[in-house]
């Protein structure tokens, strides 16, 4: 599988997994959770569906060459929805200092993206 048709189908087991992931936490977690932690769920539901339409968008885009945008996108959904996810359900705060290190993940993607343009145009 060449890198092209790798990044599609993470692309696309991301965008699986945000759907999933966000209809258990508004049927199942409901009444499951408070309402902080539901939006704390929730944040993570809108991070992970967001970055995961950017990280296809790349996949499909001629465009950007790099891989490291993409490798940090996919990075900054596990670290930052996930601690998250695991963060709202089980009330562990050490899961809530990971999250930060995803936020980071996905501001160093968008400046990839950034950088590879920009080089592009020069």
């Amino acid at each position: 599988m060449n890198n092209k048709k790798f990044w599609i189908v993470i692309s696309a087991v991301s965008g699986f997994s945000a759907v999933a992931i966000g209809a258990f936490g508004a049927h199942g977690l409901k009444e499951k959770l408070n309402a902080e932690m539901l939006e704390v769920y929730k944040t993570g539901v809108l991070y992970h569906l967001v970055h995961t339409v950017v990280l296809l968008a790349i996949s499909l885009s001629d465009r950007i060459k790099s891989l490291l945008p993409s490798i940090f996108f996919l990075a900054g959904i596990i670290l930052f929805s996930f601690s998250l996810y695991i963060y709202s359900t089980s009330g562990i705060r050490f899961f809530a200092m990971i999250t930060p290190l995803g936020g980071v993940s996905f501001l160093i993607g968008w400046l990839m993206i950034i950088v590879s343009v920009m080089r592009k145009n020069s």
